[in-house]
Formats: structure tokens, C-alpha cells, sequence
């Protein structure tokens, strides 16, 4: 009786050991980067940075600069309901791709009827690379949309809340 029970235990224990590794593997693949090993790849990258000493927590903080990207009502809005559907899904597959290739980190439209549409934060070292992007949307081409871009700076890595 005493070797059925011992054999369970054992196993458990030994699964128990396993799973601990497992995760310090785990934790170890999936460890954040150091903040000068992030600094060193922004500026190899071409991004305009500088650090920020947060006056109550003592931290630096990596500030990056963005481009933002006001998506403005264009001059050409004559387009039928169904062209305007057809440019209204090429625009979002356009977002969709410029975020899944790290180029947008934030897309968006307002919640009112002006004159600026939307916003697109632009993760780029260059404004002449966010422009370049921005201008390559159906809707810009189109010219439902024009683009007005601005260097913003932000802190790397802080979530919005």
C-alpha cells in the first residue's frame, strides 16, 4: 500500500519541479528588455529620444518621439455611398496593416462630425516616413482624407489608461 501512495507523490513533486522550470524559462524568454538595451535600438534605429527623471518615483522614463497624424475631411467627398464603403474598408485594411507591420501603435476617429476625422500615431524614426504612410491610404488618395502630421513625444512603453 505504501509503494501505490509513494508512487503519486512522487510524480506530483516531480511535475511540480518540472512546471517550476518550465516557468523560469518561461520568465526568462519573456523578460522586458533593459532600458539601455531599448535606448541603444531607438537610436540605431533612427528615433529621436531623451530621458525623462520622474520628479516623484526617481525613474527615468525613455520619452520617443511620435508622429501624429490628424486624418482631416478632404476636398473630394462626392464619392457614391458604395464607393465611400468600398475607400471606408480599404482605409481600415490600410490601419490595420501599418499596426500589424509596428508602424501605427494607435488609429482612430473622432467622435464628432468636424473637420479632423481621426488620429494615427506613427511609430517611424522619420516624419518623412510617417508622411509617406499617412499618404499611401486609399481614402488620402482618393482625397476624401488629407493628412496633417506633427512630432509628438511620448514616454516608450507606457500603456494609455
Amino acid at each position: 500500500m505504501k509503494k501505490i501512495l509513494i508512487f503519486p507523490v512522487l510524480l506530483f513533486l516531480f511535475s511540480c519541479q518540472q512546471q517550476k522550470e518550465e516557468e523560469k524559462v518561461l520568465a526568462s524568454t519573456t523578460e522586458k528588455p533593459s532600458a539601455k538595451a531599448i535606448k541603444e535600438k531607438l537610436q540605431k534605429d533612427g528615433f529621436q529620444i531623451f530621458d525623462y527623471i520622474d520628479d516623484k518615483s526617481g525613474d527615468t522614463v525613455i520619452m520617443q518621439q511620435y508622429f501624429i497624424a490628424f486624418l482631416k475631411r478632404g476636398p473630394n467627398r462626392s464619392q457614391t455611398e458604395e464607393e465611400a464603403t468600398s475607400l471606408q474598408k480599404l482605409h481600415m485594411e490600410h490601419l490595420g496593416r501599418m499596426y500589424k507591420e509596428g508602424y501605427a501603435d494607435i488609429s482612430g476617429p473622432f467622435g464628432d462630425d468636424g473637420d479632423i476625422r481621426g488620429i494615427t500615431i506613427y511609430n517611424t524614426p522619420t516624419q518623412k516616413i510617417a508622411d509617406s504612410l499617412a499618404n499611401m491610404d486609399p481614402m488620402v488618395k482618393a482625397g476624401r482624407l488629407v493628412i496633417e502630421i506633427h512630432p509628438w513625444w511620448a514616454a516608450k512603453g507606457f500603456p494609455l489608461r
